[in-house]
Order: C-alpha cells, then structure tokens, then sequence
C-alpha cells in the first residue's frame, strides 16, 4: 500500500476519532433551532442511503470477484460505503436534529468521503500509465505517472484535513469559531478543485497525445465485444478514460456546489436549503461513482497496449529522429 494511500486512510480515521469524541462531549447539548439550520427529511436521506448502498455494495462485489484484484481500487467501495454510512447518521441525526456532536460526526462523513474518489482517480491515471511502454507514458504525461499518486494523493491529504479540522468548528455555537470553521473548510475546497481541475487537464492530454502521437495505439488491434456487468478484460483503453472523463464532470459540479456553500456562510441560502444539496452533491456523486459499477476499471488495466507488442520500437526511435 502506497504512502500516500496510508496518509489519507490514517486521516480519515483521525477525524472520524475525533468527531466520534466530539460526539461523546455534546451529546447533551440542544438548542432551539436545528444545528444545520434546517430539519433534514428521513425520506430523502433514506433513498440515499439505498441508492450509495447498493452502488458500494456492487463495488465490492467487483473488487472480490473480477480480475485482476488491484488493491488501490478498495478506495472506491470504501469511498461508496463511508457516504452511505453518512446517510445514516443522516437519519439519526434528524430526530432530533439539536445535537451538535450527531451533526459533526454525519457531516465529515458526507464532505470527507468523496476524497477517496479522488483519490482513485488519481490512482487509475498512474496505473493506466504502466499499461502503456515506458516511453509512450513519459511523452504522453505531464508528470511521470511514478509521481502522479504521490502528488495528487497527498495534495487530497492534504485539503482532506483542512476540511476535516474546518468541519468540526462549523457547526460551534462561538460565532467566531464558526466562520473560522467555514474558511479553513473554503480553502481546502478550493485548493482540492484546483487540484482535481490539474488532474482533468493531465487526463485529457495523455489520451489525446496518445490518438496524436501513436496512432496505432489508438485502437486495439484485437477487440472483443465490450461488455457492460462483465468480468471479460477491456481491450480499449479509450473506454476507462470516457469513464474517467464522465466521472470528472460530477466531482466538478460537486466541487463548485461545495465551494458555492461555504462561500454563502453557514446560515447562506444554499447551505440551508437541502434540495441543492442533493441536486449538486449527491446525485452527481452517485452518478459519476456508480459508472464504475458498470464498466470496473481494473477490467481496463492490462499491459496491452504496448507498441513494442506490434513490433514498433523502430517506429517509436524514428519518431524520436523526427521531434
């Protein structure tokens, strides 16, 4: 297991500890409005909680029974399994919802799980990377895909215990500690969309130099029927990064809702108001992470595609000549 994978693992666990113990010391406490100011309906939270279940469970599913087994890929169904777990605290936060230490602990489930999203995505790029013959990874990458897990990974670190450390102080009744709160959450966000957009743009251009650059590793040379709900390996590249590409587009809208809502302030319109919270966070999560339900990814991580398979390490060097 990679350091970085272990860093963002033992982080989670921190928080989770330490919004456990904040739990422990307000249990008591109550108040006359609801903490999040607003009574969060059981109802919505219950089909949330189905849909993130049944999407993990799948997950593991495919984790345990397709090959080939890539360890990093637990993040995922870790990832599903954690948010539906918030969906629960959710429900029992709701009734009643005035205890401050059930409102820490549900919301750093919810903000702090889709860090493990990216994380595998992140994790997906350097391993697609290694399918590839050396070169054609270092040309076609803007950073060596040895060094892409290490800096995306712990950069989520990173903005994960900016959030997890603003997180617990949102929801205190010292105003000042709340707006503290609420920046320090801002900033990690921020820097995690930046981060996130960089890996987009890293994404996008390795497939595209790889159409431009290689021409015949565009297509397979052999390609089997693509199967949805299969065991059977990809033998097109192209189609774990349209995945990873779609997935993209549901962290953004996620990232820009989350950014939207610290910046309105604790009491602002959106943080308050649930149905933007489901509109923008949660069914475009479920969306983007339940597309690995139907094609997994480690169906797509073979080593291939390999031009020195199709006899090209001259093709390769003349390219070479000619840059």
């Amino acid at each position: 297991m990679s350091r970085p994978f272990s860093a963002l693992l033992f982080t989670a666990c921190f928080a989770t500890v330490l919004a456990a113990d904040a739990a422990n010391q307000t249990t008591e406490d109550a108040g006359d409005q609801p903490i999040g100011g607003f009574v969060p309906k059981k109802s919505l939270s219950y089909v949330a909680l189905i849909l993130y279940g049944i999407s993990g469970l799948i997950h593991w599913i495919h984790f345990f029974t397709v090959p080939p087994r890539r360890p990093f890929m637990a993040t995922l169904p870790l990832g599903m399994t954690a948010m539906a777990v918030g969906f629960i605290l959710r429900v029992l936060y709701a009734n009643p919802p005035f205890t401050l230490g059930k409102y820490i602990v549900m919301d750093l489930f919810i903000l702090l799980s889709p860090c493990l999203f990216l994380a595998t995505s992140y994790m997906l790029l350097s391993h697609l990377a290694r399918c590839f013959d050396e070169e054609v990874a270092n040309r076609c990458l803007l950073i060596r895909h040895s060094r892409i897990t290490k800096f995306f990974v712990w950069s989520d670190v990173f903005t994960f215990f900016l959030q997890s450390s603003g997180g617990g102080l949102t929801a205190m009744k010292n105003a000042n500690l709340a707006n503290l709160g609420n920046k320090i959450v801002l900033i990690g966000l921020v820097l995690q969309a930046l981060s996130f957009g960089l890996f987009t743009v890293m994404l996008v251009v390795f497939a595209r130099r790889i159409s431009e650059h290689y021409p015949e590793l565009r297509r397979p040379q052999r390609s089997r029927p693509f199967k949805m709900f299969s065991r059977q390996p990809i033998d097109d590249w192209r189609i774990l990064v349209y995945i990873m590409c779609a997935t993209c587009v549901g962290i953004f809208i996620r990232s820009v809702f989350r950014v939207a809502e610290f910046a309105g302030g604790y009491n602002g319109t959106i943080a308050t108001h649930e149905a933007y919270f489901y509109a923008f966070d949660t069914l475009p999560l479920w969306i983007a992470m339940s597309l690995y339900a139907v094609v997994w990814p480690a169906r797509a991580l073979m080593d291939r595609y390999r031009p020195l398979e199709l006899g090209s390490r001259q093709q390769l060097n003349q390219r070479k000549l000619e840059v």
